[in-house]
């Protein structure tokens, strides 16, 4: 499903050529008041992730290889967006209870990394009231996004130590970003001014038009580009969906299968499959469709394991188990101790508003299976600093059925084992604690109370 995008534009990390051949970087640090939780480094596209340990003190060290050049230092609060390249030496600190203020990075490497974090602090600024921004009509905000881009081009130009060739790359990034802000403009004012048939006027989008969506250097260089050209084979998969009575799914896989650039297509195709493959509705034909047409064979295998696991997750296999999880009333729940019920699982969090959204609707399906052989088990992902903050709102908002806090937020065993890279997330297990559907309807959906009476609970 094409993801709707009201918040600031993609933050843009620009990979440059290696001058240093020794292949590796290095970056360390401390971090004051860190929060409860792992600290993870991540590729920008998500390829790549490892735990960094941290000490006592909250010093961490580790070593990066620079085949990718695009990372993200997490600490379960405040991100950290990194260009990395062969004989970088990075040294981080900053009070995560400060952290927009105190934020500090020295070494070798350090100018275009302070750039990235000034940058992201200019967007926050920008984005802090999305309503706001998104309710201005189609000339006050193109206005606005057109002084944005200059304010970002005006930080970049007085950053000193930024070499020409990242200079060069970074400006036509910040265009790509701004065309990118013109593409969400509608979706978003739809959403903030609830004018569900507004439409853009014919030549808001002008520029968009003069795009090359095949440059495959930008592409490589320009996460800004790259989300605008995702949104225009968006579009374009939108069309055969409709055109065709097909899913978006398919739609999507057969329309960036026919591009010519190898690079963008396997790119964009291995994309969407990480995440929506876990979502399809024929997985079979979602992989066989994938396989088709990308050619990068590292990318298939990935695919292929992620294919795998999931058919560990079909009608009638045994359910992914969850073990000792903490029981808002009291004590700790199991999935053998609901054995001879059927099991409805919402894996939602507090920070989810798709999922507080669905809080009703599920309200309304306890009531009336209240006296069926099925229990409804609500299991939150917030992490561990939230957990006061999920007790509240399950009594604020007097939530029913049972419910549990995962006992490791993502990185849960059970959230895992099903493979979910999204929330909210449905699963419905039998009385035999075996699979009816690992994508069960939302309880907004019809089709919800069609499966439930289709088991004779």
């Amino acid at each position: 499903m094409k993801k709707l995008l009201f918040i600031a534009f993609a933050i843009a990390i620009i990979g440059c050529k290696k001058e240093d051949k020794s292949g590796i970087a290095i970056i360390s640090g401390e971090i004051t008041n860190r929060p409860v939780g792992e600290l993870t480094i991540n590729s920008e596209d998500r390829s790549f992730k490892e735990t960094i340990a941290v000490s006592p003190v909250g010093a961490f060290t580790d070593t990066l290889s620079t085949d990718i050049n695009s990372y993200v230092l997490y600490d379960g609060s405040n991100p950290i967006f990194l260009n990395i390249e062969s004989g970088y030496n990075l040294h981080i600190t900053y009070d995560a209870n400060d952290f927009d203020n105190t934020i500090k990075i020295t070494g070798v490497g350090s100018e275009i990394n302070n750039y990235l974090v000034a940058k992201r602090k200019q967007e926050k600024e920008m984005f802090k009231n999305n309503k706001e921004v998104y309710s201005l009509d189609e000339a006050q905000y193109k206005e606005r996004m057109l002084a944005f881009k200059n304010t970002q081009e005006e930080l970049l130009n007085n950053t000193e130590g930024v070499s020409s060739e990242f200079a060069s790359k970074e400006k036509k990034n910040l265009f790509y970003g701004y065309l990118g802000s013109l593409n969400n403009y509608e979706r978003a004012h739809k959403y903030f001014t609830k004018k569900e048939n507004f439409k853009v006027s014919e030549d808001f989008l002008n520029e968009l038009k003069e795009v090359d969506y095949n440059n495959a250097e930008d592409f490589n260089f320009s996460s800004n580009y790259k989300d605008i050209v995702n949104d225009y084979y968006g579009d374009k998969a939108q069309k055969l969906k409709e055109k065709d009575s097909i899913r978006y799914d398919m739609a999507f896989l057969k329309t960036v299968g026919a591009i010519d650039n190898e690079n963008i297509k396997n790119a964009l195709l291995f994309d969407f499959a990480s995440f929506n493959i876990t979502y399809s509705e024929d997985i079979d034909a979602f992989y066989n469709t994938f396989i088709k047409n990308s050619t990068d064979e590292k990318n298939n295998q990935i695919i292929k394991d992620k294919y795998n696991e999931l058919m560990r997750l079909t009608e009638g296999k045994p359910s992914p188990k969850f073990v000792d999880y903490e029981n808002h009333a009291g004590g700790k729940t199991s999935l053998e101790d609901l054995k001879g019920k059927y099991v409805y699982v919402d894996v939602w969090a507090t920070w989810c508003g798709p999922c507080v959204r669905e809080i009703p609707f599920l309200k309304e399906v306890e009531a009336q299976y209240h006296d069926k052989n099925i229990e409804f088990v609500s299991i939150s992902i917030d992490k561990l600093r939230d957990h006061e903050k999920w007790k509240t709102m399950v009594n604020d908002r007097e939530l029913g059925g049972v419910q549990l806090f995962a006992d490791n937020d993502w990185n849960s065993a059970f959230v895992k084992a099903y493979q979910i890279e999204g929330i909210p997330r449905f699963i419905l297990i039998d009385d035999e604690g075996n699979i009816v559907t690992a994508n069960a309807p939302r309880p907004s959906s019809k089709k919800l109370i069609e499966l439930f009476d289709a088991q004779e609970l």
